[in-house]
């Protein structure tokens, strides 16, 4: 577990707890309703389905590229003043969207509002990466996140496409109410200590320099996955004639299931660390998109949609808790919305080329089976190298009761 002895910073009231997970929400939004927001660039806008694909990887892409951004600005500049110019420009972006709805108009405004997106979230995220609880601020953002994602796959495809963007403009105007609990620079002093009962705890010695980033490269493929299902699922089912009223209907329910995968994931990295769990859920999650790849029926869909958004969280809650262990002082914490939005630009606009290639839905999902085992393999390197660190050259795992 992450040391809990140091003195309190700016980052641990309750104040900039409840910002950051506001902020972080409200910068996931898109990520969270995805699947209908891509059946509404379809059927309302007329989009072809590379086309969806194009625009998706845009948004969710200019979500790396904004969070990129606030990594590189946060330790510089006042945090408060940046949100208020992403806000502003999150607003204005997804306001343009309601007027200009042509493919090039909308693919350049979603860009755009993702970037500022993704700026409002790296700073939310760097907030909560500062807290000495780090890994439980995340696994509070998780369970927020699950709830988030069920309302707006209720709520959006009841509304015109026009709303969608009003709705996720409006959504933006409470944060400015935050603004005075975001720390406007980071703590004077933050722990970089990694005890020895930590999960990717390395003894006596620091954490070598490549294993944050080999985690978030793995972060980035496992997102490849993500990206490309979350964004082609409900299309897909459409696609093999599935009725529209239950997909929508399980895409809901799914939503909440998660919330038992956050809880099941806390209680299983408690007893038994991060390493193993992680490894064990990303061959899962390979399975779960891979038996797709033979086709979509109705036990299928269910099967594979429950597991999936069920070993997403799981997934998110080790990679998240293995970043916070191996970050003493929040700066890799601030680069996971870039790596997850790294691996929504490439899963998205990989599946639209596959699509245009006429590999089909069964080529998505099969490249997303290949993305989390890649994903599997990265972590597995990254776990070596620690445990290569920590035990003096012994390639097992080291540590992983907590």
């Amino acid at each position: 577990m992450i040391d809990d002895t140091p003195s309190e910073s700016v980052f641990d009231c309750w104040q900039s707890l409840a910002a950051g997970l506001y902020l972080s929400i409200v910068g996931y939004s898109v990520l969270a309703g995805v699947p209908v927001i891509s059946t509404a660039w379809s059927e309302l806008l007329g989009f072809s389905e590379v086309q969806v694909g194009r625009v998706a990887g845009a948004d969710l892409g200019g979500l790396s590229v904004g969070a990129m951004l606030a990594a590189l600005l946060v330790a510089r500049v006042d945090r408060r003043w940046l949100l208020v110019w992403a806000i502003l420009a999150a607003i204005l972006a997804n306001l343009a969207c309601v007027y200009w709805q042509s493919y090039t108009a909308t693919l350049g405004l979603r860009f755009f509002a993702g970037m500022a997106s993704g700026v409002v979230t790296g700073i939310a995220v760097a907030t909560l990466g500062g807290r000495q609880r780090a890994a439980r601020a995340f696994n509070y953002l998780l369970f927020s996140f699950a709830f988030v994602q069920a309302g707006e796959l209720y709520l959006l495809p009841r509304l015109a496409m026009e709303d969608i963007y009003k709705l996720f403009a409006m959504s933006y105007l409470p944060a400015l109410l935050f603004l005075l609990w975001i720390p406007a620079r980071p703590a004077p002093v933050l722990s970089s200590m990694l005890k020895a009962h930590s999960p990717l705890s390395v003894r006596g010695d620091k954490v070598p320099p490549i294993v944050p980033w080999l985690c978030l490269a793995a972060m980035a493929l496992t997102y490849v996955n993500i990206g490309a299902y979350w964004t082609y699922i409900e299309l897909a089912s459409a696609d093999a004639g599935l009725d529209e009223e239950w997909v929508s209907n399980v895409l809901i329910w799914v939503s909440f299931f998660s919330v038992l995968g956050c809880l099941f994931a806390t209680l299983l990295s408690d007893r038994f660390g991060l390493a193993r769990p992680l490894l064990a859920t990303l061959l899962l999650h390979a399975a779960t998109a891979g038996m797709l790849i033979a086709g979509i029926n109705e036990p299928r869909f269910f099967i594979s949609l429950y597991a999936f958004n069920f070993l997403w969280i799981f997934v998110d809650v080790y990679q998240m808790g293995s970043v916070a262990n191996v970050d003493g002082n929040g700066r890799f914490a601030s680069l996971m919305p870039a790596a997850q939005g790294l691996g929504q630009i490439v899963g998205p606009n990989l599946a639209a080329s596959l699509l245009a290639l006429g590999a089909g839905y069964s080529g998505i999902f099969f490249m997303c089976a290949l993305a989390s085992l890649a994903a599997f393999a990265v972590y597995a390197l990254a776990y070596q190298r620690l445990s290569q660190s920590a035990m003096g050259g012994n390639h097992g795992f080291h540590g992983e009761k907590s």
